[in-house]
């Protein structure tokens, strides 16, 4: 996409809002190759992701992933019988279960990703503070549009409460 195309009427293609653009569309292409490397779906990678974050059941894969318990069930014995996760005893309640990546899960995540994580370490170090900081409010507040498509609530002004800029 040229930075003259703008994808819907009232979206101004600016350089900053062309190359969001193209690094979400790479950022899912990224996911998908890495499944089919890995010889997994793209919903088991997701949720090798969620897990290398933090240990959770497989009720909350459901909710995070937005499927039914009974297909989380599948993914996760999916993931268990290549040996990627392992479920375990919840430790205060006796009824639930926690999932736990493995050194192999982790591997299929990190192994995969880490040429990239490479590179955007330098390109990270490659900024100054003052840069970083400007990279980190931008990438924020993009971050929060993303998630108002995903609660679905209205839109903040421009620059924070009473139009005043964020620091």
């Amino acid at each position: 996409m040229s930075a003259h195309t703008r994808p819907a009427d009232g979206w101004d293609g600016t350089g900053t809002l062309v190359a969001l653009r193209e690094l979400v569309t790479t950022g899912a292409r990224v996911n998908h190759v890495v499944a089919r490397r890995a010889g997994i779906s793209d919903t088991e990678l997701v949720t090798l992701e969620h897990l290398s974050r933090e240990q959770i059941g497989p009720a909350e894969v459901a909710r995070r992933l937005e499927v039914s318990t009974a297909a989380a069930t599948g993914i996760v014995d999916r993931l268990v019988s290549r040996g990627h996760v392992e479920r375990q005893p919840h430790a205060a309640d006796r009824r639930r279960t926690d999932l736990v990546l493995t050194d192999s899960g982790r591997g299929e995540v990190v192994g995969h990703l880490m040429p990239m994580f490479v590179a955007l370490d330098r390109l990270d170090r490659s900024f100054t503070d003052e840069e970083r900081a400007v990279v980190e409010r931008y990438l924020r507040g993009a971050t929060a549009a993303f998630e108002q498509v995903l609660s679905n609530e209205p839109a903040p002004a421009p620059g924070g409460p009473a139009g005043q800029s964020p620091t």
